[in-house]
């Protein structure tokens, strides 16, 4: 009997240690959220989160998606991080009422997995700057047509490899470009668009369980069921990177800069204007190189204010000042070169900036102008009409003081010690003056 106990109790630990082992082997399941515009920030996060998932060892990322679209630049970005995955990837549309439409397509086709919570729905992944197909047929207007079909056929040829891929359904995502069909979530199941429908997160590990996935130089067979799912958040990057890339921000980063950098060279030796320009201007730069970028309009932008710096300098009678609002404003406006939602500049931003910087150089100007009729207060010139003392008289000369300082002077009438005088002329180190009563009796 006593053999039979430590038998059993010998495969008891033996148990014991293979479950604790396999629990203390198993492999983490990594979650990035995407809510909102896909931008510089959006692939700087899923990248990162790509990379801490292959040092982590992931059996899986899951990448909840929910946007309505973003930078082509950004999207083609992830992508390529997805492709290079050592990491399976699932992009899962969730949660209940998500979509995730234009940039958010692609990123669905380029996944190893494409999963959709009910009441969802993807598709519309026209580029946004195309216009309609024109009706006539002239030369210029077919020319036109000709550089528009240009990224709907990129477009077109893009999504149409990474259907081929993944094995999903090409024509339908030809039609998502060209046509900018959507599809539900169970439409797009019956279509083939997507690999399967989960509920939730636990739904979906639990219905992955078992699959098999390539990815580059390994074949992957998923243990996803009763995985622990850890969450990775976004950090400080994504948050500077989110609050300098809103086009708006690093509008006015790019002026502050400016504005900064103006004062200081109007003023050297104030430091601090320069050193917040400085930086201001180098974040803007930055920014506007991860932005998509119209050169024409940041050159009717510096263009414009240029010109109303040249009105402070030079006498246009204001042509040079109306000139720089309207490139100033022009230049707003044609800033970046997209029309994807939430990377434009509003317009409320826009004018309340021109009107700050028109202000700002018309109050300089005004200042100038101003100047210009008052009476100097430096050097010698700053003597005439100052109040004098006479201190010695003689036939052929006088000795006065003004403001505190002894100088020689000649008056055409007789003075007397003590008297006060007005001068009327500096010449030659010698004053020329008068008495004051003649001038008060004038």
């Amino acid at each position: 009997m006593r053999k039979h106990n430590w038998f059993y109790l010998l495969l008891g630990i033996i148990g014991l240690t293979l479950s604790t082992y396999s629990y203390s082997a198993a492999k983490p399941v990594i979650l990035l959220e995407v809510n909102g515009a896909i931008g510089p920030a959006t692939q700087d996060y899923i990248r990162h989160g790509i990379n801490y998932a292959a040092k982590q060892k992931a059996e899986l990322i899951i990448l909840q998606l929910d946007t309505p679209g973003g930078l082509e630049t950004s999207m083609r970005g992830i992508n390529k991080a997805i492709l290079r995955s050592p990491v399976p990837i699932v992009t899962y549309v969730s949660p209940e009422g998500a979509r995730t439409t234009s940039a958010g397509t692609f990123i669905l086709y380029a996944s190893h997995v494409a999963a959709m919570a009910p009441g969802t729905h993807l598709g519309t992944a026209s580029p946004v700057n195309i216009g309609s197909i024109p009706l006539s047929t002239s030369a210029e207007q077919k020319n036109q047509f000709t550089l528009q079909k240009k990224p709907m056929n990129d477009a077109v040829a893009y999504i149409h490899s990474l259907a081929q891929l993944r094995h999903r359904n090409a024509e339908w995502a030809e039609l998502a470009v060209r046509q900018a069909v959507s599809l539900t979530a169970h439409e797009a199941l019956q279509k083939k668009v997507i690999n399967l429908i989960a509920d939730n997160n636990k739904d979906l590990l639990t219905k992955l369980n078992g699959t098999v996935i390539q990815t580059p130089g390994a074949t992957h067979y998923l243990q996803t069921k009763d995985t622990m799912i850890e969450t990775v958040k976004p950090g400080w990057r994504y948050q500077f990177l989110s609050v300098i890339t809103e086009p708006g921000i690093a509008y006015i980063l790019l002026l502050i800069g400016i504005y900064g950098l103006f004062f200081e060279f109007a003023n050297p030796g104030l430091i601090v204007p320069g050193v917040i320009g400085m930086i201001s201007l180098l974040l803007a730069l930055y920014a506007f190189q991860l932005l998509p970028i119209n050169y024409v309009g940041v050159t009717l932008l510096l263009g414009g204010i240029a010109c109303l710096v040249a009105e402070v300098f030079i006498s246009s009678f204001g042509i040079l000042g109306v000139s720089g609002i309207i490139a100033f404003i022009a230049g707003s406006i044609m800033l970046l070169d997209t029309s994807v939602p939430g990377y434009h500049i509003a317009w409320a931003v826009i004018l309340t900036m021109s009107i700050v910087t028109a202000g700002f150089f018309f109050l300089v100007l005004t200042l100038a102008i101003r100047s210009l009729g008052k009476p100097v207060i430096t050097g010698r010139e700053a003597l005439i009409g100052e109040e004098g003392e006479v201190l010695e008289y003689h036939a052929d000369y006088v000795i006065v003081r003004v403001n505190g300082e002894i100088w020689s002077a000649h008056c055409l009438v007789h003075l007397e010690i003590g008297q006060k005088v007005l001068v009327k002329k500096v010449s030659n180190l010698i004053l020329t003056v008068t008495p004051k009563k003649i001038v008060e009796k004038k």
